[in-house]
């Protein structure tokens, strides 16, 4: 069973920065993807960053040139480093990876005060 532990999530204001690290209990070599989804409260989950396994990586068009995702390969970690955060960014961040089955974190909770 893999686990993936997330942190760096919590408060802070509008414009300001934050940094997300999922860290996989396995090697991330065996895994297609990873990423990251959010969901705010009465709204569906949604997919905000993900990284392939050759460092391609895809955004959510809400989140482009303010957000970046990262790996490290050697720590079996996963960031998302995410600036000029906005009020609608506020969600809890769930960390997934995509392997022979798609496995997720606990959620961490970010919250933008405007």
């Amino acid at each position: 069973q893999v686990q993936l532990v997330e942190s760096g999530g919590g408060l802070v204001q509008a414009g300001g920065s934050l940094s997300l690290s999922c860290t996989a209990s396995r090697s991330i070599f065996s895994f297609l993807a990873m990423g990251w989804y959010r969901q705010a409260p009465g709204k569906q989950r949604e997919l905000v960053a993900s990284i392939t396994l050759s460092s391609d990586t895809n955004y959510v068009d809400s989140v482009k040139g303010r957000f970046t995702i990262s790996r490290d390969n050697a720590k079996n970690t996963v960031a998302l480093q995410m600036n000029s955060l906005k009020p609608e960014d506020t969600a809890v961040y769930y960390c997934y990876a995509h392997g022979s089955s798609v496995y997720w974190g606990q959620g961490t909770q970010v919250t933008v005060s405007s």
